[in-house]
């Protein structure tokens, strides 16, 4: 153990331990600190003081050995020591994954366990004493700290009271948590885990959740910084009195956290425990843990311990507390306050009404004769028109902040009141009064929370932030205006306390935040606010006047119509125009109004009983007369006239690439495609604008005409013509066709002619029309297919390919060519494809290829011709 001499702390024994170690316990996972007096002998107090530390199992880690433990005067700060602690022991304790068969996809829960023992002697002290120590780090990814935080380290203390608390000063035996670590916590499900503790010296304990403290330095073990000790960052969703969130409390009397858990990861959980004594708190115990949350459920009946209906409703929807799929059977029933049945259902959910206030009993039975056959009771109070709310007066830090009570409720009496103030540093921010005063140490926002409870059992937390500051806020409706000489002007300001203005001659009600003021000289106007000695001014400057200065602008011309904007140069506060119903705001220094005649407006302007007047005149002129003439369609390809009309002295047209001419009243158009054509007309009348109009040619779609492809026939063959492009067709010349006014009429062509040439006129529904042609050659043999006997395949465009010429043809089947020893090197079965000379892309040589054709003609009789063919290169 070490002995710590009274000098050596009046002196600073602050080298006694200055050792720096490698850093290996970077996977820590909680830990906690605690000791009990050993004994007391020459004025000193002598502890036998334990460190403990969680690592989760088989992390490849190792505990710091040794580790350090830092000493510090409670309330100054002061080190006191840094003592070198070699570890004791370590141990393992696990709860196996088939723990409870209820239990679907459970984890295995796993801790390693590290316990630094050993003494410290200190002499009694006003302030008592904080012992800490630091590791680094903490387990990577907790869920419940902010995003972009990685490692993160721990700082875990215990505290040893001084003489100014109890007049026993250090002699203690400190609070220890017996509380069962191996719990499994599914996710989304409700669970309960108990950081219960047990104190040898009987003291009252009062449990909270409180932050969780970081490493002072990181990458050695290193001496402790001192105190005040920096909490986590938590995340949104969390905070230091809610690290699991906002469905998760703990008793302050016992300890049991309860609750619905968050989604599955790893969550930093810091309990306090205070230790008090004749109604004061002597010290504060922590114990700091990492809870694993796994992605599990629990087959059970949960219910809360009680339902509330004490806002607006008497109906109950309340569900099982636990999802697990190994829950097969529901049976709800709702009693009264002497046990008759009410309700009953096997619905997942049960829904109710109840007609009457009162107490009531609910009974859930899950899995009747089954493994995981499970009940819950629970008390449901409905008396609703309980409102807990309360006020706050005086908001600066430092000074005393008044809370009040405005929780109301319809049955029964509001009997109890538990206050937290939000104020992070203080670990004394909170009452049991019906309306306590609290004293804020620092500025910022805090979140005040009410918990309120009636004779009745209904419980409720009002919640409010309120800003705390250096000084109250004044708030003035304005902070320059005018009045003018002998008139009167109410002031205003809005604030919490008490108004006071100055300077006191010429104001009424100068104790009040609305006073009137009737300077005769321009003054400048103080505000003074006291908010229970918070105080804070602000002024408000009043310039005097005995008349109103307005300049207008010059008379104007502008076109019929038009919107004009006026424009005044003043000192007033308000303005009346007339005529006013040619304005959009007639109550505006400089607005916008619209005439078509010569108009004179008339603008007042206005401080208090002082004001001026006078005239602008607006004077209007006609636009220029412009006529496009009316709309048209043409024929894609046509022109269009246009017959533009106007009273102007020069016409412009747009756009202008299409027509003849842009500066002509009646230019030609010729647009490709459906065009608007705008005509402005420009005179010197009075208005300077151009007047405009609007002509629009459509131009219908390009027709595309096609009369089908060249041909051949023999005399008689009927040849089937088909022309496509539109709705209508007249072919020209009508001789030997069926019909010329058809798009597909049969020829029958005599012996007579040799060739015939046709033109079709092709027609869309608006009559616009274009035309195509068609070459029929007409011979007078029988059906026949022609083959060349020599073709060239040189790349001349001459004679490069050998196709067979099909005449009175009606199909052919196959037209094959073969090389001299037999094999096939083309074949084809369309009328006029034709042979390169080559094989797979390779050139023949020259030399006699034997050609075979298989048709059927126009008549559908067989046709078979076979022959030569010289390749010449």
């Amino acid at each position: 153990y070490f002995m710590v001499p009274m000098k050596k702390i009046v002196s600073g024994f602050l080298t006694l331990l200055v050792f720096s170690f490698p850093a290996l316990a970077d996977h820590i996972t909680g830990g906690e600190m605690y000791y009990t007096l050993s004994d007391f002998s020459n004025g000193q107090y002598r502890y036998a003081v334990t460190l403990k530390l969680y690592m989760r199992c088989n992390s490849a880690r190792q505990f710091n050995n040794p580790t350090i433990v830092s000493v510090f005067d409670k309330g100054t700060g002061i080190r006191i020591m840094d003592v070198n602690v070699g570890l004791s022991s370590q141990t393992n304790i696990s709860l196996a994954s088939n723990a409870n068969p209820c239990i679907s996809n459970p984890p295995t829960v796993c801790y390693d366990v590290g316990y630094y023992n050993f003494s410290v002697v200190l002499p009694p002290n006003a302030n008592g004493y904080v012992l800490a120590s630091q590791v680094n780090y903490r387990i990577a990814g907790i869920n419940n700290l902010a995003p972009g935080y990685g490692l993160i380290g721990a700082t875990y203390t215990a505290e040893i009271p001084g003489t100014s608390a109890v007049p026993s000063g250090p002699q203690n035996h400190s609070a220890v948590f017996v509380g069962n670590d191996l719990v499994m916590v599914c996710a989304d499900n409700p669970f309960t885990y108990s950081f219960a503790a047990l104190d040898q010296d009987n003291d009252n304990l009062r449990y909270s959740f409180r932050g969780a403290y970081v490493s002072g330095s990181s990458g050695t073990v290193s001496p402790t910084p001192p105190p005040p000790f920096v909490d986590v960052p938590y995340g949104t969703g969390f905070s230091a009195s809610a690290p699991l969130g906002t469905q998760v409390q703990i008793d302050q009397n016992t300890g049991l956290i309860t609750g619905v858990a968050p989604t599955a990861g790893v969550y930093v959980v810091t309990v306090c425990v205070e230790e008090i004594r004749n109604n004061v708190v002597i010290a504060t115990q922590r114990k700091d843990l990492q809870i694993f949350i796994a992605p599990c459920t629990i087959a059970a009946a949960v219910l809360d311990p009680e339902y509330m209906l004490c806002k607006t409703s008497k109906t109950l929807s309340v569900s099982n507390g636990s999802s697990s799929p190994l829950i097969h059977t529901y049976n709800w029933k709702f009693l009264n306050s002497s046990g008759n049945l009410l309700y009953t259902t096997t619905t997942p959910t049960a829904n109710y009404t109840f007609a009457d206030t009162g107490l009531y009993k609910i009974k859930l039975l899950i899995n009747p004769d089954d493994q995981c056959s499970d009940s819950a009771t629970s008390l449901v109070r409905v008396y609703p028109g309980f409102f807990p709310d309360f006020s706050v007066s005086g908001i600066c830090f430092l000074k005393p902040s008044q809370f009040t009570d405005l929780s109301s409720t319809v049955y029964g009496t509001v009997n109890s009141w538990s206050w937290d103030f939000g104020e992070a540093t203080s670990v004394n921010d909170f009452s049991i009064q019906r309306n306590p005063v609290y004293t804020y140490p620092m500025q910022g926002v805090k979140s005040v929370q009410l918990i309120a409870t009636n004779s009745k059992g209904c419980r409720d937390t009002a919640q409010k932030a309120i800003s705390i500051v250096d000084k109250p806020p004044v708030r003035l409706a304005f902070r320059d205006t005018l009045i003018c000489a002998n008139d009167q002007l109410q002031l205003h300001a809005q604030g919490n306390g008490n108004f006071t203005w100055t300077p006191v001659s010429g104001i009424i009600n100068a104790d009040t935040p609305d006073p009137t003021v009737s300077p005769a000289v321009t003054t400048v106007f103080t505000v003074h606010l006291n908010d229970n000695g918070c105080l804070n001014s602000d002024s408000v400057k009043v310039s005097v006047v005995d008349h109103v200065t307005l300049h207008v602008m010059n008379d104007s011309l502008i076109c019929q119509g038009d919107t004009i904007r006026l424009r005044t140069t003043s000192d007033a506060l308000h303005y009346s125009w007339t005529p006013a119903a040619q304005f959009i705001d007639a109550t505006v220094p400089n607005p916008f109004c619209i005439t078509t005649s010569n108009t004179t407006y008339q603008v007042t302007a206005i401080i208090g009983s002082c004001s001026a007047t006078r005239p602008i005149t607006i004077n209007t002129a006609p636009y220029p007369v412009a006529i496009a003439g009316a709309d048209t369609t043409i024929c894609y390809g046509t022109t269009a006239q246009l017959h533009g009309q106007g009273n102007g002295i020069s016409y412009r047209w747009s756009p202008p690439g299409t027509l003849s001419s842009s500066t002509v009243l009646r230019p030609v158009a010729r647009p490709t495609t459906t065009t608007a054509y705008v005509l402005s007309s420009f005179n010197n009348g009075g208005c300077p604008k151009p007047g405009t109009d609007t002509i629009v040619v459509s131009v219908r779609a390009r027709i595309t005409a096609f009369a089908g492809r060249d041909t051949s026939v023999v005399v008689n063959q009927p040849l089937q013509l088909n022309a496509t492009g539109g709705s209508s067709y007249q072919w020209l010349p009508p001789t030997y066709l069926s019909a010329a006014n058809i798009a597909n009429p049969v020829g029958v062509f005599t012996s007579e002619a040799e060739f015939f040439k046709y033109k079709v006129l092709v027609f869309d529904e608006a009559g616009c029309y274009d035309s195509a042609s068609l070459l029929v050659r007409i011979y007078k043999t029988l059906p026949s297919v022609f083959v060349p006997s020599a073709f060239t395949p040189n790349g001349d465009g001459k004679n490069d390919k050998l196709s067979p010429v099909g005449v009175g043809i009606q199909a052919i089947r196959y037209f094959n060519i073969y090389n001299r020893w037999g094999q096939l090197v083309f074949s084809t079965t369309t009328n006029g494809l034709g042979w390169d000379g080559r094989v797979n892309g390779r050139e023949q040589g020259p030399g006699t290829f034997i050609w075979i054709v298989n048709a059927v003609d126009y008549k559908g009789e067989p046709y078979i011709q076979k022959g030569t063919v010289t390749l010449i290169r």
